[in-house]
């Protein structure tokens, strides 16, 4: 089969397309062709091994994962033995950046308690395009973000795949939603549901006098005083991702202005989930 490898960090150009043996499921395996996979923020980090942090997951000085691609939609080619809750034909979906990565391939073989049933209504491309973006920005806004009715809730970075789906899911628990984005994105945030947009080409952030709830800063550089302005007493800061000052702004001082005052700032990261998650009250 044929399979995407990276042997060491950098660009795209250290990409090559290889032929290697079809894998084999073992026990507790399930062999999915894959039909679709997606791109996110962790396949860049994985590329090129920056913010340098990350190789303390993916190798210090090449990558520990060779073949790329988390998200992954596809159907069952055969399982193991011991597998019981999927057979040959199953349409499924996974996340599968914690069970050793490995979608940008034909064939991949992943343990069966990461696979989820895809749903007969949607595409392999749509199923392939949720689970990273979507389990994360669920995952921040309502277990980090601890998100309710009726509050005001600002999605930094509203245009991109975890913001898109952080904007339609804050509207889902009945939040008013603000989105910043650049012009471009404009008309596509209020399309799939923001109650005001911020452009941020156009208009500066850090004058907005307006205060928030919950603030989930998807992929922002503004320094962390900024966002701790505009949140309400009792409010919540959650960085999801953004520049490296910005996540060791949070991670070193976060701590320190939770405990100090009634505003919570702290970092999040995702962790995949197959079992079925609630995404509305």
């Amino acid at each position: 089969m044929k399979v995407v490898i990276s042997r060491t960090y950098g660009t795209p150009e250290v990409l090559e397309l290889i032929e290697v043996e079809k894998p084999v499921p073992k026990d507790n395996q399930v062999l999915v062709k894959v039909h679709a996979t997606s791109i996110n923020f962790g396949n860049l980090a994985l590329l090129v091994g920056k913010p340098f942090p990350v190789r303390f997951a993916f190798g210090l000085t090449k990558p520990k994962y060779r073949i790329p691609g988390g998200d992954m939609a596809g159907r069952v080619e055969a399982v193991g033995p011991d597998v019981k809750a999927f057979n040959s034909g199953d349409e499924v979906f996974a996340d599968l950046s914690g069970s050793g990565w490995g979608a940008f391939a034909e064939y991949v073989s992943v343990p069966e308690d990461v696979l989820v049933q895809k749903p007969s209504g949607i595409s392999f491309e749509e199923a392939a395009a949720v689970p990273m973006a979507g389990v994360t920005a669920l995952q921040g806004i309502r277990d980090k973000g601890e998100i309710q009715t009726g509050q005001k809730v600002l999605v930094y970075g509203a245009s991109g795949g975890v913001g898109t789906f952080a904007v339609q899911l804050a509207k889902s628990f009945g939040a008013e939603v603000t989105a910043v984005c650049s012009t471009r994105n404009v008309d596509l945030v209020r399309l799939i549901g923001a109650d005001h947009v911020i452009d941020y080409k156009r208009e500066d952030f850090r004058k907005q006098t307006q205060q928030y709830d919950l603030i989930i800063g998807v992929n922002g550089h503004q320094p962390l005083s900024v966002y701790k302005r505009a949140l309400k007493t009792g409010g919540r800061f959650v960085h999801v991702g953004g520049s490296c000052l910005q996540l060791f702004q949070t991670m070193t001082e976060g701590p320190w202005i939770s405990m100090a005052g009634k505003k919570k700032m702290g970092a999040f990261l995702h962790k995949p989930n197959p079992t079925p998650q609630t995404c509305a009250i």
